[in-house]
């Protein structure tokens, strides 16, 4: 499982605190992108060299608990399942700490989900199988 942390700023919650649940995709899709990133993979670049795109197509959460302003979050992505044109994720998040908590070990799951994304052509938005040196990189790993 990969993690990347998030803090919970105001921006991110509602009138009483607590997080919005929209917001918790956003988390996940940051995470996602950063669990990219850790394979030295930039989506614009494979826009731009590879003309793909990577697009959500289905998700599915349960939001077990609240999140709250100044919350640190630890947000897990697991590569589940591989095929020719998508990729599917167990995605995690986890309230690491609270504002006067210093203790980084995730210990609260907030939220859990899996999140299906498809990999398309990034000028006809029609689904394209995923480059080989792509997959090369994400079964090495980081």
């Amino acid at each position: 499982m990969f993690y990347w942390p998030v803090r919970v700023y105001y921006e991110d919650t509602d009138s009483g605190g607590v997080v919005y649940y929209a917001n918790f995709l956003k988390f996940m899709e940051r995470a996602r992108t950063e669990w990219l990133r850790s394979f030295g993979v930039e989506q614009d670049e494979l826009r731009v060299r590879q003309g793909i795109i990577f697009a959500v197509r289905s998700v599915s959460l349960e939001f077990l608990r609240p999140g709250r302003f100044n919350d640190l979050l630890q947000v897990g992505v697991a590569l589940v399942e591989r095929r020719a044109a998508s990729l599917r994720f167990s995605q995690t998040v986890l309230r690491a700490a609270g504002p006067e908590d210093s203790d980084p070990e995730p210990r609260e799951l907030l939220c859990a989900g899996e999140v299906q994304v498809a990999c398309l052509d990034a000028v006809r938005l029609r689904p394209r199988r995923i480059p080989d040196a792509l997959i090369l990189e994400v079964e090495r790993g980081p």
